[in-house]
């Protein structure tokens, strides 16, 4: 009888496994899958009051491909290596495709022509020997008042000239999810709330919050209006009034899933130990889009509060098959591994592949800096604590780490850290605590300098 695998030996074989399948779809072994980039439209050839089409043939298209299990959309904030281009040129939309490696990418401009309004798409496919091509589809041409409802068939379009077998149940599927709404000026105001929610500041997110009520004002039945709306209230921190607009949207249609994985987010990060709601949560979303590789990702976090380590790795898995790409799959699993079972090395390894699939992910640099720090390696945890800082200059979490670990090396420059940190963060009531701490380190650090 062969001899069971310890603890330790199991979780080290399936996080193999998970390597090797991680690295044969990002090798794209898997032909079925698509990696794509959607970028706003070009617009700039149109007064500014209708530049705001560009975003909403963006949203167009990822609402209709969001609905097919081949292809996975690379989220709008992880293009950052490329800027923040005014207009997403042929040579910006390259860098950007490339530096996310995506085998294809969609944009276009929007024109006027005479009385009516022209949207002229374009595609670029992305190849291993750098021979990319470009090519334009066949425009669509509309009075404005009519241009976003025959625009529901141009992510139809994309999908056949990807090459990408496609049912007619499919496609219907796709042309509905294209078609969020049906009244004009609620898209209009969707549209520049989504463009005030990517910049991502407060005012920014207010702004939003104001432009998406309203579309829904406009339209109450607009069921991704009122998620939308759920996800900018709890980029602001207002939990309850993100959880109200979830539950308004899963009422206003409950085939919807990402209302339910936004959910099951909120109960995982809930002060209270929501985790069973959390997997029922997620666990709904992956009922109604079974290839829903976010909600498998949370389900993973599920589990893992949970210390279910095996369906942990399990939902990993589905999400890995599902989307290849995605580095909260490889941070949860350094968390995992670290975290829960003590692997130092299988931890590294996912927090490095974290951050090569996105070099700004913050929450990666700042476990793999939490990895280091324990381990006693305080250079290496100074270089992710300064990165996380370079990326996001208001981070008090890597602020107040990065102290830490230079107390262990260089008081003096501890000193200047806690300075820093008790200064950006005396003002925030979620830090008071933490600063009441910091003071103390700085009290004794700088009477044993003076000493």
């Amino acid at each position: 009888m062969m001899p069971r695998l310890c603890w330790r030996s199991r979780i080290v074989a399936t996080f193999a496994g998970l390597l090797t399948l991680s690295a044969a779809h990002g090798a794209h072994a898997d032909p079925k899958l698509r990696i794509v980039v959607i970028v706003p439209f070009d617009g700039t050839a149109l007064e500014r009051e209708e530049q705001w089409m560009g975003e909403g043939v963006a949203q167009i298209l990822a609402l209709g491909l969001a609905q097919h299990p081949a292809f996975v959309q690379i989220e709008r904030p992880r293009l950052r290596a490329a800027g923040r281009p005014d207009v997403w040129s042929e040579a910006a939309v390259v860098q950007a495709a490339r530096a996310v490696r995506a085998d294809a990418a969609l944009f276009g401009r929007i024109e006027r022509r005479e009385s009516d309004l022209a949207v002229l798409p374009r595609l670029l496919e992305l190849k291993a020997s750098g021979t990319d091509s470009t090519v334009n589809l066949e425009p669509v041409t509309a009075p404005a008042g009519e241009l976003f409802g025959r625009l529901a068939a141009l992510p139809v379009t994309y999908v056949r000239a990807l090459r990408v077998p496609l049912t007619d149940t499919e496609a219907a599927r796709i042309e509905k999810a294209a078609r969020p709404t049906r009244m004009p000026r609620a898209f209009e105001l969707f549209a520049r709330g989504q463009i005030a929610a990517m910049r991502g500041d407060q005012e920014s997110n207010e702004a939003a919050v104001d432009l998406l009520s309203r579309a829904i004002e406009a339209d109450p039945s607009f069921v991704v209006a009122h998620y939308t709306l759920g996800v900018v209230h709890s980029a602001l921190g207002n939990r309850w009034k993100a959880a109200a607009q979830f539950r308004a949207s899963t009422q206003a249609d409950a085939s919807y899933p990402e209302p339910y994985k936004a959910l099951g987010d909120l109960f995982l990060s809930q002060p209270r130990r929501l985790f069973d709601q959390a997997v029922e949560a997620y666990s709904k979303a992956i009922e109604l889009r079974p290839f829903f590789a976010d909600a498998y990702v949370g389900l993973g976090d599920a589990k893992a509060a949970k210390s279910d380590i095996d369906g942990a790795v399990a939902a990993y898995q589905k999400a890995l098959v599902y989307n290849p790409v995605n580095p909260r799959v490889h941070m949860s699993l350094g968390k995992i591994f670290y975290g829960e079972k003590g692997l130092y090395y299988e931890a590294v390894t996912a927090y490095k592949r974290a951050i090569d699939l996105d070099p700004l992910s913050v929450d990666a640099h700042m476990g793999l800096g939490e990895v280091y720090e324990e381990k006693g390696l305080y250079k290496e945890a100074t270089e992710e604590y300064r990165r996380v800082i370079e990326i996001d200059r208001k981070h008090t979490g890597a602020m107040y780490n990065l102290a830490l670990v230079y107390e262990k090396v260089d008081p003096r420059a501890a000193i200047t850290q806690w300075e820093r940190y008790i200064e950006l963060a005396s003002p925030l009531a979620t830090e008071k605590d933490w600063v009441d701490v910091a003071r103390q380190h700085l009290r004794k650090l700088k009477s044993q300098v003076k000493d």
